[in-house]
């Protein structure tokens, strides 16, 4: 069975047992998370997308990090200008492993 979730303005497909790296979450490393925002349930030959179904529907986890990401290198440059600027920018990551994918 896999879920898509939403968290941080984007959407993640998950299945039990996954690890999935997400934007920064508000949560201590080995607390248990709850993603009540669930667009979609699959599984083998069937896909819930019912918005009354999947109202009760959770998908919970557990924070195993709290980390940062690589650098990006942000450059910006205007030609014959003699203008340009170079930025650094590192995102604040969260990596949770699913434990479970519930219905109701």
């Amino acid at each position: 069975m896999f879920a898509v979730v939403e968290s941080g303005g984007k959407q993640y497909r998950v299945a039990k047992g996954e690890r999935v790296t997400l934007e920064r979450l508000p949560a201590e490393v080995g607390e248990n998370v709850v993603f009540d925002r669930v667009l979609l349930l699959g599984a083998d030959k069937d896909t819930i997308f019912d918005p009354s179904v999947l109202g009760k529907a959770r998908v919970r986890g557990k924070v195993l990090s709290q980390h940062r990401g690589e650098k990006l290198l942000v450059f910006k440059k205007r030609r014959r200008k003699h203008s340009r600027r170079k930025n650094g920018h590192r995102q604040y990551l969260t990596q949770v492993e699913i434990t479970e994918i519930s219905r109701d």
